[in-house]
């Protein structure tokens, strides 16, 4: 193998492993944008969701649920809250 071959394979190794890293500095994490729980009354219990900005409802999750109702039940009920908070502005 020639020099400049290895050095050309080292520059690819290099950027291979440093493209992502940077990428990844860039990348926002939800964490960034939680607002103080709420707590929302249901006909099975309280639910406590983390709600996030108005742009980013697709992220609002349970934290907390009655132990009679399933985390699907609890995420769709926390989305719906975020979606009509959005909705009122």
């Amino acid at each position: 193998m020639n020099l400049e071959k290895v050095n050309n394979m080292s520059r690819i190794l290099i950027l291979g492993l440093i493209g992502p890293l940077a990428v990844a500095g860039c990348v926002q994490s939800p964490a960034q944008f939680e607002t103080t729980p709420v707590q929302l009354e249901t006909a099975k219990g309280i639910v406590t969701c983390q709600l996030y900005t108005k742009e980013r409802v697709i992220w609002d999750r349970s934290i907390d649920r009655p132990r009679s109702m399933t985390v699907q039940e609890a995420d769709e009920i926390c989305l719906a809250e975020g979606l009509r908070i959005k909705e009122e502005g």
